[in-house]
């Protein structure tokens, strides 16, 4: 009775600790599939690749439309009227963030509808003086037929087109990164970058333009015709490209698509 006892109690607890067994590896396996979730893909896509680089290249564009701003010095032309000089002869100045030209042109190339000089590009100029500004080394203003420059605004103007620049070069190694490696985590700081650096320009022509004002402002002597050149419309249209790039860049980089969300599919049976 008792080698009976014995045995049965031997085989419970064997059941027991084969049933806690298999019991802790269910509840493991439960853990584990509860575990894995799937993961978001960092790697982009044949498809995303193509959309990657496109936009690239149309950011491309916009810095390379930056640096022809920036390298030129037709953001803005100064022109008095033609009774000011002699009707020979008269004077333009145009100048952007780094220097001015004055240029010396014969009354007879000018339009005669035309009440003021210039335009300063035209093909007859006799005589042009192009001189760097002193904002960045002595700290000196400029005078321009009699009306003086803000030193202030100016070098507020070329810091911020400094710093763009500097954000179009971080946003393109971050997109060489991610179109090199194949991983799609770049694309977030390039989308920041390419965007700040598009709004910062466009701030730079903003601040250059009050610059403008504050310069016609400061004498009222010479009655000056101002305009924007073709230099600002370059840096205009960079500002609004590499700011719609860098926004397209970051609905790249959500983990879904929002055209799928915003339009509805119609699905067809087979």
């Amino acid at each position: 009775m008792w080698s009976t006892f014995y045995m049965q109690e031997e085989d419970g607890r064997g059941g027991g600790a084969g049933g806690g067994s298999s019991g802790l590896t269910g509840v493991m396996g439960m853990r584990g599939g509860m575990g894995k979730r799937r993961a978001a893909p960092t790697t982009p896509s044949t498809g995303q690749e193509g959309q990657v680089k496109t936009l690239f290249f149309v950011a491309v564009i916009g810095v390379a439309l930056t640096i022809l701003g920036l390298g030129t010095d037709y953001w803005v032309e100064l022109a008095p009227p033609k009774t000011y000089y002699s009707n020979e002869t008269c004077m333009v100045a145009h100048y952007g963030l780094w220097k001015r030209c004055l240029t010396t042109l014969w009354a007879t190339d000018i339009d005669p509808e035309r009440e003021s000089c210039g335009p300063a590009n035209l093909p007859g100029e006799i005589e042009s003086n192009c001189t760097f500004f002193k904002f960045f080394t002595s700290g000196d203003n400029a005078v321009i037929f009699q009306k003086t420059t803000q030193k202030s605004l100016s070098v507020a103007a070329a810091s911020l087109a400094l710093l763009s620049l500097f954000l179009m070069v971080t946003a393109a190694v971050c997109i060489i990164m991610s179109l090199s490696k194949g991983e799609k985590f770049f694309l977030k700081p390039a989308s920041v970058c390419f965007t700040l650096s598009g709004i910062l320009v466009l701030l730079s022509l903003i601040v250059f333009h009050q610059s403008v004002l504050a310069l016609l402002a400061s004498d009222h002597t010479v009655p000056i015709h101002h305009e924007l050149s073709w230099s600002a419309s370059c840096i205009g249209i960079s500002g609004a490209i590499l700011t719609v790039a860098g926004l397209l860049f970051m609905l790249l980089t959500l983990p879904f698509s929002p055209w799928e969300r915003c339009l509805p599919h119609d699905h067809s049976a087979t």
